[in-house]
């Protein structure tokens, strides 16, 4: 078979094999290429050791932060390239690193120590499609096997059971059994993993096609009460409520699979509901009712940030869509929904209405969304007519003000206030001799502040 390999990847293959060493495009890469998919980035294994990688491209000015591990990138124009020195490895015993670590110049050894049998291929021109573990036939199934022992591969590392959800996901491959019932056997073990780590894979999941089924899987292998206990509280909860035609957790992964894949959305998706449990009413026919379920939600989505050790910023914009997601009841005026636009930001405004549309859509197939599509319709406007919806958006500013007459302080930010709130009844106003005038006619023209209104 033949494989289309990028001009820059072959040219640091061709210069191993000129020097005398073999050189493979191996893991991730082949996966992708055989799945007609463009690799992300490539790595190429080499029985050169990474001094000989070092001398060999010193022209390249390869970077050795990965040294003591094999690896050297060597960059490119086009991109950079990893090389990493076959290697085997010793007994795992922290769940995470080998024992030992030696190079080896059999890539067989390489291809031996690695995760999937999908992801243990390697393939040069020279020598063809190596896969010793049937990798191939494995991605023609649609499945994900352990190379080797599952039980040994996983307790290696324990982060590979989250990783073959994560392929699951990403993929649309189903789990072999033998692998499944390890990964659900040894789950409890990734409670050992940083949370970082767990993050990033959990993140991974949540940004696939269909996240909803990284989640089932993560549930059905026990794993999500380790990573993500308060979302098992929604599992089974009933919303007593003729709005909602599902049960809690079904609700919220429908929401979750019908937004964009953009991680602080779809991480509101997933907890923009997780406050119902804890604040459930019954009225006296029996309905159920959720006061403030989106402001406990907000809190309880930031502690699961704060425990993934997510961003502050990724935090932030993932609770103003929590807080914010109900006020789609809200009839907002053509005022009232700048001030949201400044609230929420330009940027964030249309994650929200996706999710309210999102929210709506899989509550009740009878519910209508059509007063979301008429806000999202103005906000455009809004947004494409420049009108100002922050002090920022004013056509004056303080140092304006200033050679005015008005002194520094707290009067400056009043005048400002008192602007945009008339700007965003009347988006005409915002011209600078216009906003100088009303100025000038609302609080006179006195240089002495103790004059002033």
């Amino acid at each position: 078979m033949k494989i289309n390999i990028p001009d820059y990847v072959q040219l640091t293959i061709d210069i191993l094999e000129e020097n005398g060493f073999e050189a493979y495009i191996v893991g991730g890469a082949i996966r992708d290429i055989l799945l007609n998919k463009t690799p992300m980035d490539f790595d190429i294994g080499t029985n050169a050791l990474p001094e000989e990688v070092e001398k060999i491209f010193y022209n390249f000015k390869p970077i050795s932060v990965g040294k003591k591990f094999g690896t050297i990138v060597v960059p490119q124009k086009k991109g950079n390239v990893e090389i990493t020195t076959f290697r085997n490895e010793g007994v795992y015993k922290d769940g995470r690193r080998p024992e030992w670590v030696n190079f080896s110049s059999n890539i067989i050894d390489d291809l031996s120590r690695r995760d999937f049998t999908i992801n243990a291929m390697a393939y040069s021109k020279k020598t063809g499609l190596i896969d010793p573990f049937n990798g191939k036939v494995d991605l023609e199934n649609k499945t994900i096997k352990t190379v080797g022992s599952p039980e040994k591969r996983f307790k290696e590392d324990y982060l590979r059971i989250l990783r073959a959800v994560r392929f699951s996901t990403e993929l649309g491959f189903n789990i072999e059994e033998n692998t499944f019932n390890a990964g659900k056997k040894q789950s409890k073990n990734i409670s050992n993993i940083s949370q970082e780590r767990i993050r990033d894979e959990f993140f991974k999941i949540l940004l696939s096609e269909t996240p909803s089924k990284g989640i089932k899987i993560l549930e059905k292998m026990e794993i999500l009460n380790i990573i993500l206990p308060e979302l098992v509280e929604t599992i089974g909860f009933d919303q007593k409520n003729p709005h909602h035609e599902k049960e809690l957790y079904f609700h919220t992964l429908c929401v979750l699979d019908n937004v964009p894949p953009i991680l602080n959305l779809r991480l509101a998706a997933l907890f923009h509901d997780i406050g119902k449990p804890y604040t459930q009413t019954l009225d006296n026919e029996g309905i159920g009712h959720y006061y403030n379920h989106d402001k406990i939600g907000g809190e309880i989505t930031k502690n699961i940030l704060k425990r993934f050790k997510a961003s502050k910023d990724l935090i932030e914009k993932t609770i103003v869509l929590v807080v914010e997601h109900m006020n789609h009841h809200n009839n907002f005026s053509e005022k009232g929904l700048k001030r949201l636009i400044n609230k929420i930001s330009k940027e964030e405004i249309f994650n929200l209405l996706n999710l309210q549309k999102a929210d709506i859509k899989c509550s009740n197939k009878n519910a209508s969304i059509d007063h979301i599509i008429e806000r999202e319709k103005k906000v455009r406007e809004i947004l494409e007519n420049k009108e100002a919806i922050s002090i920022k958006d004013l056509d004056i500013n303080g140092k304006d003000l200033i050679e005015m007459g008005f002194g520094e302080g707290k009067i400056i930010g009043d005048i400002l206030d008192y602007l945009l709130e008339k700007v965003m009844e009347e988006p005409e106003l915002n011209e600078k001799e216009k906003l100088k005038e009303k100025v000038e006619a609302t609080f006179g023209p006195l240089k002495d502040l103790k004059d002033r209104p």
